[in-house]
């Protein structure tokens, strides 16, 4: 089969690779039809390398229809259309019982501490053969694959795997209060689809903040208030209060996350890291690593006393710096952490019809061959052409 694989530092390939085969009898293979492309995946691009090998297959959004099934599998056939969620999940220890299932205690990558194994990510994260593929082995066939109606476009049902669940549970972290106001910080595909869904769920003042002035007009059309930092500038957090009463949002999600935007000094910090030998460069990251904070210090200066940080974007430092006087004298929430896709699943799809609310059919803005994967790597991660959401068809 062909598949992406990661060769280094902004380097992945096309390449023909062995096709996955039943190793478990509860496993499951599927044929890959829409695999996405993750802002996730930019770290494997740009600063993860120490965690990854040569060879290792990418990806983590995928979906597709059934194409073997193991001797167990009960729940499951061929031709069967399925979306796979990203984290690797048993469905059935305390964690997962629990609706924990990035914790699950089956797939816990313990030799570093991590939790669930998730599909085309890392060492930290079990080095899972990922679904940026032509075919993908699915473990826990009767648990973790979610079995969706064939007939609608794979735009409907796709961002399942990642996108829906991911914002879904940022804003119910988030605990907008009904009639409430939230501010996002980032308008990628995690932000965007963040603001849709709190407008859904019946926040009154929905704030986007960005720089990319795509994102911004994609955000605007719906109805978000718009801020964009190369305007606002210093003035944000001022202008954030003065939208909000002079008090501040109730609540911010900070889905920027470790590629935010200034302290130059530490993204030095992370390209040197980087290019130092694998096994000392990966021990560093582990105890000493530091992120760009300048999202998350925002959230922490411009949400109302009393009010809830939810943080989706993903960080990796080990040793950040946290303003914890403030937070502690604001008395501020704060709740994290990578999404639970099987807790949420249910509860979204019933929003997956004809009438669209989220505006999943039109959510992608680039449908691609995979061939194309290593071009739309880096397209994205440059922010060209308009990219927000890009979608591989193997």
């Amino acid at each position: 089969m062909k598949a992406l694989t990661w060769h280094g530092k902004r380097n992945v390939r096309v390449e023909t690779v062995p096709d996955p085969a039943i190793e478990d009898p509860t496993d499951v293979i599927v044929k890959v039809t829409s695999t996405g492309l993750c802002g996730s995946d930019l770290h494997l691009y740009e600063v993860l390398g120490p965690f990854l090998s040569r060879g290792d297959i990418l990806g983590h959004e995928p979906m597709g229809t059934v194409a073997e099934v193991g001797s167990e599998v009960t729940s499951l056939q061929v031709g069967d259309r399925v979306v796979v969620p990203f984290n690797v999940s048993c469905g059935t220890c305390f964690m997962c019982r629990t609706g924990l299932h990035s914790q699950c205690e089956t797939t816990q990558v313990r030799e570093y501490g991590s939790g669930a194994s998730l599909f085309g990510y890392t060492k930290l994260y079990g080095q899972v053969p990922g679904g940026q593929a032509e075919l993908l082995r699915v473990p826990f066939g009767d648990h973790l694959p979610i079995k969706v109606p064939h007939g609608p476009p794979d735009d409907r049902f796709v961002f399942l795997s990642d996108v829906l669940p991911t914002a879904w549970q940022a804003v119910q972290y988030a605990a907008v209060p009904r009639g409430g106001s939230l501010v996002v910080l980032g308008l990628g595909p995690i932000g965007d689809m963040c603001t849709r869904i709190a407008q859904h769920l019946g926040a009154d003042l929905v704030i986007g903040v960005d720089l990319v002035p795509e994102r911004l007009a994609r955000a605007r059309t719906r109805g978000v208030r718009v801020l964009d930092l190369q305007v606002h500038g210093k003035k944000l957090a001022d202008d954030i209060r003065d939208l909000t009463g002079g008090r501040g949002p109730d609540a911010v999600i900070d889905a920027v996350g470790l590629e935010a935007h200034g302290a130059p000094a530490t993204k030095l910090a992370q390209q040197a890291t980087a290019l130092l030998p694998s096994a000392l460069s990966a021990k560093l990251m582990q105890v000493v690593g530091v992120d760009r904070l300048t999202a998350l210090h925002l959230a922490i200066d411009v949400v109302r006393r009393g009010g809830t940080i939810s943080v989706v974007g993903v960080y990796g430092g080990m040793t950040d710096p946290m303003p914890l006087m403030t937070m502690f004298d604001k008395q501020i929430q704060l709740r994290m952490g990578q999404a639970n896709v099987r807790r949420w699943s249910d509860d979204i799809l019933p929003l997956l019809t004809d009438e669209d609310p989220l505006g999943v059919d039109s959510f992608a803005t680039h449908h691609l061959p995979l061939d194309q994967a290593p071009a739309a790597y880096e397209m994205f991660q440059k922010k060209e052409d308009g990219a927000v959401k890009i979608l591989f068809n193997p």
